[in-house]
């Protein structure tokens, strides 16, 4: 080997070595104080693209839990306002039981009466300003965005109901068919047979049950009936047979209602839909009664005033209830939403961890190689770089 001074090979092997091994270190160094393994698309482009991806769907089920909450949170309001309800209705259904006795004279029928008009406002103020924030919850909109009116009252109600849906959220579907024969002569009951059966049809078809259904009111001098669809989505319905004043068309959008759709997913149509019926004394069905007033002259059987209220106030505690008992069980639905997606949350991040986060103990290993090599590696150019020194020792 010949001793040259122009090019030092073995001081630019040595350079070029400490080079590498001071980048490796570097790299290290930021994965150890930054706590990633990727901090930039060049330390792994796939894996960056990869790990972004499910950053965003985290970060969107993060979010869910907490609308499910919020959505928790609403039922909890409604179904607690009509605790409320349902405690004035058993009153008021005491104070009739009560006015419907011989005992009572007229003076003890008008002082009940009083009461009992009261907790009746008392419920139409209720309905009225029971709120989540802005959104009213026992108004009747809450969820039924969309409806298509009757046109006019009902004197009598049909032995069958039939007609096909044909459109859901502005999207035509496959014709779905409901078709019911009602064995009541009450309107409540009929509505509730009804609705059943739309709801029956709509799961089967894959929906979530409330994009139609079927409400009604009863006029305060017992003229008849009227009824309308409602919807969370607008809605078409086909011809409808069976006399009930609808005649079926679209529906249209209603002024001022809350929508119900709770997005309980990462991605878009991920959502549930709840609705609240109106709680009032004309959703009730309980405008006009009077405990004072006495049983007309006739043929038996003939009810009281007071009678009258208690059989109305009987199918009023069973339509809170029923309102009540959904807005339970879409409560423990959120429930079981929540863990759901909080397992998911968990998974997703685990994933995520794998693929972005740095394995500590594997990378100290790197650095204190690195670090290793580095010392040695600037030892070795120390010593390459005096090897030329050799050459003084032949100019002497």
């Amino acid at each position: 080997m010949g001793l040259r001074i122009n090019q030092n090979i073995a001081a630019m092997n040595a350079y070029r070595n400490l080079s590498v091994t001071d980048s490796q270190m570097s790299k290290s160094l930021e994965k150890l104080s930054s706590g990633f393994r990727i901090n930039r698309a060049a330390d792994d482009a796939a894996g960056l693209s990869i790990s972004e991806g499910l950053r965003a769907q985290v970060g969107g089920l993060k979010v869910a839990v907490r609308n499910a909450q919020d959505a928790i949170s609403v039922t909890q309001t409604a179904e607690g306002a009509m605790n409320e309800v349902t405690t004035m209705l058993q009153r008021m259904r005491d104070l009739a039981v009560q006015a419907n006795n011989a005992s009572l004279d007229d003076d003890a029928k008008s002082a009940a009466q009083q009461e009992f008009s009261q907790l009746s406002s008392e419920i139409d103020r209720i309905g009225t300003t029971t709120a989540f924030g802005k959104a009213k919850l026992l108004d009747g909109s809450f969820g039924q965005s969309n409806e298509l009116l009757g046109t006019g009252p009902v004197t009598t109600l049909p032995a069958a109901v039939s007609f096909n849906i044909t459109n859901i959220g502005g999207t035509a579907i496959t014709p779905i068919a409901v078709s019911v024969s009602p064995a009541t002569t009450s309107v409540k009951d009929f509505t509730d047979d009804v609705n059943a059966a739309i709801k029956t049809a709509l799961t089967g078809a894959g929906y979530n049950g409330n994009e139609v259904m079927l409400s009604s009111s009863v006029a305060d001098d017992g003229s008849g009936a009227s009824f309308k669809f409602t919807g969370a989505k607008a809605f078409t319905l086909g011809a409808i047979t069976g006399a009930i004043g609808v005649t079926g068309a679209a529906s249209t959008p209603v002024s001022g209602a809350s929508s119900g759709d709770f997005q309980i997913g990462a991605n878009s149509g991920e959502t549930l839909s709840i609705s609240i019926n109106g709680v009032s004394t004309t959703a009730l069905a309980l405008t006009g009664l009077d405990l004072t007033t006495p049983a007309s002259v006739g043929p038996p059987p003939v009810a009281s005033g007071a009678a009258t209220s208690i059989s109305k106030l009987d199918d009023a505690l069973k339509t809170v209830s029923s309102q009540r008992a959904e807005l339970g069980a879409y409560q423990n639905r959120f429930e079981h939403t929540i863990n759901n997606l909080n397992v998911s949350v968990e998974n997703l991040s685990a994933s995520e961890s794998r693929i972005r986060d740095t394995d500590m103990a594997q990378e100290m290993v790197s650095y204190t190689r690195s670090q290793i090599l580095t010392q040695a590696g600037t030892s070795m150019l120390a010593q390459a770089n005096q090897a030329s020194q050799n050459v003084l020792t032949l100019l002497r």
